[in-house]
Order: C-alpha cells, then structure tokens, then sequence
C-alpha cells in the first residue's frame, strides 16, 4: 500500500531506472491524480515534465464505470464490452463525448497557462497515472500521443490489474506496472489517503517541477 500519490512516483521510477538522465526522456502525467505521481517519477528519472489530457467517458448515472475515454486530438477510445453489456446508444455516447470534451479544453487552457504542449516528436514519452482499472483513459492516451511521432511509448503506473496491464501491452512498446494485485476493484484501495486532487494542485506541481529544476518544456536536444 503506498502512502499517498508522490510515494507511489517514487516506487514507481525505481522500476524505470533505465530512463536515467536520459535526454529523450519525457514525463507526461494524466490530471489530475496522475500529476503528482508524475512530478515524482521526473524528478528521479532528470526528465522533462508536463500533462497529457484524458477525460473518461463514464455511463450516465454510473460516471465511475468507464465505457470509454477521449484525448487531445480527436481521439476516442471505447469499451466495446461496456458498450455492449449497457446497450448504451450512440447518441448517449455522444452527448457525454460533447460534455467531456468542454471540459478537456477547460484543463488544456488552465493547466498550460498559454504555453504550447511539450514537442515528443522522436522522443520517449512515459505515460504516467496514479493507478488503471480498465485502462480505457490511458489506452486513449496511448493512441492520441503515438499521432505525435514519439520514439517509444512507455506506461508507467503503480498499482493495476494484471489483465489491463496485459491489454495496454499490444498498444504502448513498454508497460511499467508495479503492483498487480488479484483480486483488484479500485486503484484508492491501494493508497493511504487518495484523495481528489484538485486544478490548483496540478498547477502548483507543475510550477514547482520547474523551480526545482524538472524541466517543464526541453528541446529537441533535452535541455531547459
């Protein structure tokens, strides 16, 4: 169990070494409760940092069960299973697209304060959460980040089924999972305090990362 979200990033850039001071490293955390975990991981690893973001698609009147997710770049991604357990119609898909897209511009303008996305053309991009259940966001992250020409897609997470972290496998070329418990139900189980991390959080984060010297924005050739 760990601690709470920046003990998970600790844990969690134990296990992506590897990536070191590496210049061609970038961390891209999921607001919001990706954002700290992230903060963690580029901060060990000496890797730029900035967000990625995702917003779930959650069934009317169960907004917690996720039948799909989209991201920046038209990109949507469904739960074929969901879909079609809920008979859920498209038009009910669509309408909560609309909703959660207005809300995924809001953050991409709040978060980023004016400044431009981090450029991870050619670059390795770690794709970091606090924890997956279905997985669908991050798949939809996966798919939306590989339109940008990265080298190497890389998630990374601290606690996950084993089944989501097999099936995000065929879509990113590495998949970082520390904990996989069985049985698993929700990823708050496997923190001490978990709670709701709110838009000024993620901005402090990020302003922080570059105060203490987590590059927020490098170029091509990994500096500031």
């Amino acid at each position: 169990m760990y601690l709470n979200r920046r003990h998970a990033g600790a844990v969690l850039a134990g296990a992506l070494v590897h990536y070191v001071n590496r210049r061609d490293v970038v961390v891209l955390g999921l607001p919001r409760g990706g954002v700290p975990v992230a903060f963690e991981v580029a901060r060990a690893l000496g890797a730029g940092l900035d967000i990625f973001v995702v917003r779930k698609l959650g069934v009317p009147g169960q907004p917690e069960l996720a039948m799909g997710a989209i991201a920046s770049g038209g990109i949507r991604v469904l739960n074929a299973d969901v879909v079609s357990w809920l008979r859920i119609p498209d038009q009910v898909i669509d309408q909560v697209a609309v909703e959660e897209h207005a809300e995924l511009e809001r953050r991409e303008r709040l978060y980023r304060g004016g400044r431009p996305p981090v450029d991870v053309r050619d670059r390795v991009v770690v794709l970091v959460d606090d924890g997956l259940a279905t997985g669908s966001t991050m798949r939809a992250a996966v798919q939306a980040v590989r339109q940008q020409g990265p080298s190497r897609i890389v998630v990374a997470v601290p606690v996950a089924p084993r089944s989501t972290c097999t099936d995000l496998e065929r879509v990113a070329d590495e998949v970082v999972c520390v904990e996989t418990p069985d049985p698993f139900s929700a990823v708050g189980q496997w923190y001490r305090e978990f709670s709701q991390i709110g838009d000024d959080e993620v901005r402090e984060l990020l302003r922080n990362g570059a105060e203490r010297g987590v590059r927020l924005q490098p170029d091509r050739d990994g500096q500031a």
